[in-house]
């Protein structure tokens, strides 16, 4: 019941909001000047947002913490904060340093500043971004890249088991429990990091009780929880499959309903559970992360079987199938997903994320060609004629003896005791993979008795070549003795009377060069597409933690709406001689056509303040013919600043700045600023 909970918590809990919570608006306005001292401050973001216990930080202009209230939401509302301040704060230039965790579990700051009475020469600069641990980062992007990868294993080996019925799974074990312990390894490392991460702090912090406390509470914690339970219910279920031939009908269905709750937990948690169309989303996401782990994840336990002598053809064949319907639902899914995160055209090459979404695309192509050509390779090695049942039928004895590996002898629609004891063998060194189905032309090969699909593989039915002898059966007969086939889990091994046909032991003997080489050839194909496997896993991990295209334009569209500035900042470095040089940085208000306010502070070669006898700048725009225009700097106790400097049109001007460092010493530089509409 209170695993049941969590999921439908992951599965309703998204609301209609942009994916990454994005600055909609302040109070008091970002670079605003105040009479008095505001009694709190209020952020409003695009979306519901959660807090910590260190959300904000305000500075003074001598760089001194100030002591605040505690921090919360703000008339109910789930997207907007606040913090109550001092009655007095002094005068001067604040600086407001802000730290949130977006719906989608990601956490995002900024800083901005307000100045109560008038500006100050000295102030409190955070840059965007300075909150963040890049050790914490990078450990918390390591955990989800290994996550990733561990369900691939996990959820891909267990399909192809399940699906594509090798006749010994017994190599595929190491696979289903390496997958198995890093996904539980990873979740576990990323709860106990998950406080650090959102907070900003290093890896220290991962066993602070307050921050455990806090990912107990949020949906990321709850997912990882569920997902450690969903592991171990997956863990019993593997355990108890391992002691029979084949999988029951009841554990394939037990085994599906954990792997959607598997992909559940990133569904839920990440950015399919913020943003337009959540519950098609979350959908989408799920089909899209269970297609790629069974394509992906198949694709290793294709390689391990290869390093056998031989394959058998119909396990070649039933994962190209699989393979094939992967892809189709990573094509539909990944259309979708990548049009809700865009939003536009020109954000594939505008946005960060639309530039990974086409690195993901290019790793995907290639992997799909690396696929296209473990197919030829397989069809040159199964493609041969096919038989008819009269054919069966007057093969008489000479189908009891074994023929060469490579060969398919095929009974096309043969059933039950009507078919003939034909021995045939399907020892063909392949695999497939990628885009679309290798079907090998005829019928699966017949076995001494057939299952329900119309005549069972012989390959199944009896020894895989180069391993020198039967499967024993879960009875411990093997196949060709009357025991139960261990591929299809039935039928026995008599002829038409119904007796038991003698075991036929097929000596193990090395393959013949052609042989030889397209498995080795195949191989090497395979361990590519497994290479650029794990480069498109590394890109998802990446692009789950990106910003979307459309909610970075949902985030300007923000700041314009609010009528949040957007300035421009511009360094102009000079160098008067004599070791008087320095920089200058000019701040346009907000930086486009029309009246803006210029503030101009010149630094030292330390990066302190200094005071300079004048400060002149003015704006040539050469492609009108306009310029220059002074900009009038007055000095206002520290800094330079003007009011209502008029740029009329848009485009690139050019900003002479004159520092005059003595009486008699000056120089001028020039930068460029676009002005924008």
């Amino acid at each position: 019941m209170l695993l049941g909970s969590v999921l439908v918590l992951l599965l309703l809990g998204g609301g209609p909001a942009s994916a990454h919570a994005a600055l909609r608006g302040t109070d008091p306005a970002d670079g605003s000047v105040v009479k008095t001292s505001p009694r709190a401050i209020t952020l409003t973001f695009t979306e519901s947002v959660g807090l910590l216990d260190d959300s904000f930080r305000v500075l003074d202009p001598d760089n001194q913490r100030v002591r605040t209230g505690k921090a919360g939401h703000a008339e109910g509302r789930a997207d907007t904060v606040s913090v109550a301040l001092p009655e007095k704060l002094g005068t001067g230039t604040f600086t407001v340093a802000w730290r949130v965790v977006s719906e989608d579990s990601h956490p995002v700051s900024g800083a901005f500043t307000f100045s109560v009475g008038e500006p100050s020469a000295t102030r409190a600069v955070l840059p965007s971004g300075a909150d963040d641990n890049p050790v914490t980062d990078g450990l918390y992007n390591i955990g989800r890249d290994l996550a990733y990868i561990g369900a691939a294993l996990l959820i891909g080996a267990a399909a192809f088991v399940a699906l594509c019925r090798p006749p010994d799974r017994r190599p595929l074990r190491a696979l289903l429990l390496g997958g198995g312990w890093a996904l539980a390894g990873s979740t576990v490392f990323l709860f106990f990091l998950r406080g650090p991460y959102e907070a900003g702090t290093g890896p220290a912090g991962m066993f602070d009780p307050s921050g455990l406390t806090r990912t107990l509470s949020s949906r990321p914690g709850l997912a990882l929880l569920a997902r450690l339970v969903l592991l171990a219910a997956a863990a019993v279920l593997l355990l108890r499959q391992s002691r029979r031939e084949t999988p029951s009908r009841a554990g394939l269905a037990t085994g599906a309903v954990l792997a959607v709750g598997l992909a559940l937990t990133w569904a839920g948690a990440e950015h399919a559970s913020a943003g337009i169309q959540v519950p098609a989303a979350m959908t989408s996401s799920v089909l899209h992360l269970l297609a790629m782990a069974v394509w992906m994840g198949g694709l290793p336990a294709l390689l391990l079987l290869l390093h056998r002598a031989s394959v058998p053809s119909t396990v070649v064949i039933r994962f190209s199938r699989l393979a094939g319907a992967s892809v189709a639902v990573l094509v539909l899914t990944g259309v979708y997903q990548s049009w809700r995160g865009l939003g536009s055209w020109s954000a594939l090459t505008d946005t960060t994320y639309g530039r990974l979404l086409l690195a993901k695309l290019a790793a995907v192509a290639v992997l799909l060609a690396a696929g296209a050509l473990s197919r030829r390779t397989v069809r040159r090695g199964t493609a041969v004629p096919t038989t008819t049942t009269a054919s069966v039928a007057e093969a008489g004895e000479e189908s009891r003896v074994p023929e060469p590996a490579g060969a398919v002898a095929v009974a096309a629609g043969v059933s039950g005791a009507a078919a003939s004891a034909v021995s045939a063998r399907a020892s063909v060194s392949a695999g497939a993979s990628g885009a679309s189905e290798a079907s090998a032309p005829g019928a699966d090969p017949a076995s001494a008795s057939a299952s329900g699909e119309g005549g069972s593989a012989a390959s199944e039915g009896g020894p895989v070549a180069g391993e020198g002898g039967p499967h024993p059966a879960e009875d411990g007969s093997s196949p060709g003795e009357g025991g139960p086939d261990p591929a299809e889990g039935g039928g026995s091994a008599a002829g038409e009377g119904g007796g038991s046909a003698p075991a036929a032991s097929t000596p193990r003997r090395p393959l013949a060069p052609a042989e030889d080489t397209r498995r080795r050839a195949l191989r090497r194909s395979v361990l590519f597409e497994v290479a650029v496997s794990v480069v498109v896993l590394l890109l998802t991990t990446i692009l789950t933690g990106t910003l979307p295209g459309r909610a970075a334009a949902e985030a300007a569209a923000a700041e314009q709406t609010a009528g949040l500035p957007v300035a421009s900042v511009t360094i102009i470095p000079f160098d008067a001689g004599l070791g008087m040089r320095g920089k200058v940085q000019v701040t346009l208000d907000p930086g486009r056509v029309g009246d803006n306010n210029v503030q101009a502070v010149v630094y030292g070669p330390d990066g302190g303040f200094v005071s300079i006898p004048e400060l002149r700048l003015s704006f040539t725009l050469p492609s009108q013919d306009i310029g220059p225009l002074d900009a009038k700097l007055t000095d206002r106790g520290g800094y330079w600043a003007s009011d209502g400097l008029n740029l009329p049109i848009p485009g690139t001007w050019e900003m002479k700045a004159t520092v005059r460092v003595t009486d008699t010493d000056q120089v001028s530089e020039t930068k460029p600023v676009e002005i924008v509409r």
